[in-house]
């Protein structure tokens, strides 16, 4: 008997898990494929990222039932301190104490865990782990794929939760606009001697940004934060190869000892940037969600947020159409998430593509002007707030799921 579900989500990462638990809780079933093995994807000190998850973000989490299993995990972000290259001119973004904080910092590795004990024994999610597609199949009726293995799964819906490289959008023709900014990410979590106090700070080189991330303390008091440093591609290699020493030393110069003395380091990792976005996000019974269909320079911290974005929005979309007897796949549900994902996407994209090129632009004048800028920005209130309304998510229109 053929185990017919709504979807069929291809890509098992952050944004595919979400998409499933989140479908699952609204009566949505879903099969999920992955070439991983789930016990490799949770390993410790499997690729070393954190994520900042902004309180739109929280609050899918907390209306999908996950809340009380992150929260121990969770540094609050109290406050994001943007500066160029540490001169005078920096702004604040620092809530007041009845606004709450601006996210929170997770290890990915501790979302992985929650997501998957949460889909452990949902008899709505059918994970498929190490599983190769060999085919997919999209016609007027529904969707299926054939593993490597000669299994057949059918659905309703596919969606395309693979990532940057999806097959699935390629293989569909989705049109896209993409260009690499030859630079890599260099991410390593620190040991530092000062406490970060939940700030989180953006320094702009013209090199590229310098991110230090509020990391929740080690069990035995130590403090901790995520880097994520930009710099060119042809530079990475030699960065990474750097002996434990060295390579404390330069992150301490970029520092400024903001952190005070760098007292160790965890095991270092990069990833290439570039910039993607899909001239649509929907097709004949296709939805892409997260990098499939949008990849942003890391600037902001805003790539997961928007791909769960991209969650709340279809569960939404596809609720709504049960409950007026549409079936998943029907296009003018396709229709409606593909209208109203596109505008938000490539807002947020304009404006990190935007931010990286204005402090990339390297000399004192530039440098000048920016900083004048940012200390026009920390005497307006009003735009201030606006910010950080941006950085929490919460601002145009929301899924229900990631409404408080």
């Amino acid at each position: 008997m053929t185990d017919h579900r709504d979807l069929l989500i291809l890509g098992g990462g952050l944004v595919g898990m979400t998409l499933a638990l989140a479908a699952a809780r609204r009566g949505i079933s879903a099969h999920v494929v992955d070439r991983a093995d789930a016990s490799a994807l949770t390993a410790p000190g499997f690729d070393g990222r954190a994520s900042a998850i902004s309180t739109a973000s929280w609050n899918l989490f907390t209306n999908i039932g996950l809340a009380d299993a992150l929260e121990p995990f969770g540094c609050p972000i109290a406050a994001i301190a943007v500066t160029d290259q540490l001169r005078p001119g920096r702004i604040d973004f620092r809530p007041e104490p009845h606004e709450g904080t601006l996210g929170r910092m997770f290890e990915n590795r501790r979302l992985r865990l929650a997501l998957f004990e949460a889909a452990r024994g949902e008899p709505l999610i059918a994970w498929h782990s190490r599983a190769d597609v060999r085919r997919r199949h999209r016609t007027a009726h529904g969707v299926a794929v054939e593993l490597a293995g000669g299994e057949r799964l059918d659905a309703a819906l596919m969606v395309a939760a693979e990532g940057r490289a999806s097959p699935t959008r390629d293989e569909a023709g989705i049109a896209m606009a993409r260009w690499d900014y030859r630079h890599r990410a260099i991410i390593a979590g620190l040991h530092h001697a000062r406490p970060h106090e939940g700030v989180a700070w953006e320094i702009f080189y013209p090199q590229g940004p310098f991110a230090l991330l509020p990391l929740r303390d080690t069990d035995d008091g130590a403090y901790r934060s995520a880097l994520v440093w930009t710099v060119a591609e042809r530079q990475a290699g030699a960065i990474l190869k750097l002996a434990d020493r060295a390579f404390r030393a330069e992150v301490e110069k970029r520092m400024g000892g903001l952190l005070g003395r760098v007292e160790a380091v965890e095991p270092r990792s990069s990833w290439k940037l570039g910039f993607h976005h899909a001239a649509r996000l929907t097709d004949q019974r296709l939805a892409l969600v997260g990098d499939a269909g949008h990849g942003i320079h890391p600037i902001a911290g805003q790539g997961l947020n928007l791909g769960l974005r991209d969650v709340g929005a279809l569960v939404e979309v596809l609720e709504d159409g049960l409950r007026l007897g549409l079936e998943p796949g029907d296009a003018q549900l396709l229709r409606r998430y593909d209208r109203w994902r596109r505008l938000d996407v490539f807002s947020v994209a304009l404006a990190t593509d935007t931010l990286t090129r204005l402090f990339g632009v390297p000399g004192r004048l530039p440098s000048a002007v920016r900083r004048l800028g940012m200390a026009g920005v920390e005497r307006m209130p009003a735009l201030k707030t606006w910010f950080m309304d941006e950085a929490r998510g919460v601002s145009g229109r929301l899924p229900r799921l990631l409404q408080d």
